[in-house]
């Protein structure tokens, strides 16, 4: 057995076939709860992760006496625990009851070290307001939630688009009928200039009105936190520089709403409309959308069909737990989501799988490529969707900890064509082999074609309620 500072490391039951050094969040969590489990006197530590409305999330877990020959283990399993709590349901200020030896490790981590720091950056001041706040006591807040509808409006004529790393999506609806929709491939993460992004939004919204009579709602999803329809944060902007960011892009969708003659307008984080478009396709709630594109976006519907105020950002969360496993470009952080269930995890593997590409190609391209090989039956394409595959497997056994799932939706870009039937297929198997309680609980769904391409865009189109109709159709503003 592996160890990470004395942290039990577990080889899985279904080793990938492109990565045998994987080392599974779900398995290491489950071997250090086993081993406090047999320790006499265990020590239970409590959090309670505080938003900025007051909205307020309960856990326990479990580590090991001081004295334990393994207590080392303990700060790595905290550390690792909070940060799947910070980037799944997000919060800034963070009230912990446990051994204060632990506290002050986990405090520091986010004081000292750099992905600690951009952990707390982005997460508790960009999207929450707040400098993270770590509170030492016995006194933890109760559990305090609320759940909302969520879209599902589909009288009128709409338009829905979707915003990701490497294209842009949009739809034109009439009463719930699709009669136009478009993809376009775009550059947005290291543009500096935000009219770029501007640009780029109002050129798909336009083609979009061009098959609509009127343009009665306009709904939108992006990567990041989106509140009252404002920029908190986002991926898609990480190449702005912040006097911009805060002079330009944090109002930029109020802008394109008003160019739009402020028709009911809404845009929200891309993994909501996600699980809400796998809602909406297959009657079904209680149910986690993941879609794999140029990163890992994800969102939940609960099991009465609404959506909570939780991040769901799983390209942060820990997946897996070997140290020297990827590297995430943006945070600096390892084994997270970003680099399993994307088009940078695609890119990566290719080189393992022995499939050369030329220098420079971009990861859309390089996706293409993977695509091309799997189409044509080469087996090293098909190890690629395999390993995909079973990563899937392990991380919906993690995700399962910290949600009620009883669906999958996996979608994206890197699921199109063949491949994305090998990804379900591989993550079946892990979940029938190492999980069998899961595997009865837990139906995994594709869409079909173009669902995948398509789906996100026009389950935003749903998003805005109308406003009571009269007076002239809505028309773009120029200017």
């Amino acid at each position: 057995m592996d160890t990470h500072a004395s942290l039990p490391l577990i080889a899985p039951r279904i080793t990938p076939a492109l990565d045998p050094a994987f080392r599974p969040a779900v398995l290491a969590v489950r071997a250090f709860d086993a081993l406090v489990a047999a320790t006499p006197d265990p020590v239970t530590v409590r959090l309670a992760l505080e938003q900025a409305d007051g909205s307020t999330f309960r856990f326990d877990t479990r580590v090991l006496p001081a004295a334990h020959a393994r207590a080392a283990a303990n700060a790595t399993h905290l550390e690792r625990f909070v940060k799947f709590l910070l980037w799944s349901r997000g919060g800034w200020r963070l009230f912990v009851d446990g051994p204060p030896a632990l506290v002050a490790e986990l405090a520091a981590h986010y004081r000292d070290t750099a992905t600690g720091r951009f952990d707390a950056s982005l997460v508790c001041e960009q999207m929450f307001d707040h400098p993270l706040e770590i509170v030492h006591t016995h006194d933890l807040p109760a559990e305090r939630s609320e759940t909302r509808p969520l879209g599902r409006h589909l009288e009128g004529c709409r338009i829905g688009f979707d915003l990701g790393g490497s294209d842009r999506k949009v739809a034109a609806v009439i009463d719930g009928r699709v009669v136009f929709s478009e993809e376009t491939v775009w550059d947005p993460y290291h543009q500096p200039d935000p009219q770029y992004h501007v640009d780029g939004i109002m050129d798909s919204l336009a083609k979009a009105a061009a098959h609509l009579p009127r343009v009665d709602a306009i709904g939108g999803s992006a990567a990041g936190v989106y509140v009252n329809n404002r920029v908190k944060a986002g991926s898609l902007f990480r190449g702005v520089p912040k006097d911009l960011f805060d002079a330009r892009v944090k109002d930029l969708f109020l802008e394109v709403r008003r160019a739009w003659g402020d028709v009911p307008f809404e845009v929200v984080n891309d993994g909501e409309v996600t699980a809400l478009a796998g809602s909406m396709s297959l009657g079904a709630n209680a149910i986690l959308g993941i879609a794999l594109g140029t990163s890992t976006a994800a969102g939940y519907v609960t099991a009465d069909g609404n959506i909570t105020s939780w991040l769901d950002e799983l390209a942060f969360v820990p997946i897996d737990y070997h140290p020297g496993a990827a590297t995430d470009e943006w945070s600096g952080d390892y084994g997270v989501g970003s680099q399993y269930f994307s088009q940078q995890c695609v890119g990566r593997l290719m080189p393992v799988a022995g499939i050369d590409s030329p220098s420079g190609m971009g990861l859309p391209d390089r996706l293409k490529l993977v695509q091309s090989l799997m189409a044509a039956g080469d087996p090293r394409a098909k190890r690629v969707y395999q390993t995909i595959g079973t990563y899937l497997g392990y991380g919906v056994a993690h995700f399962a900890g910290f949600y009620d799932l009883q669906h999958v939706l996996v979608l994206g870009r890197v699921t199109s064509g063949p491949g994305g039937d090998d990804i379900v297929r591989g993550a079946r198997e892990v979940l029938e082999a190492e999980f069998p309680d899961l595997a009865r609980q837990i139906a995994f769904h594709v869409p079909n074609e173009h669902e995948k391409r398509h789906g996100q865009a026009i389950a935003a189109a749903s998003l805005p309620a109308l406003a009571a109709r009269g007076g002239n159709p809505a028309k773009h503003r120029d200017g």
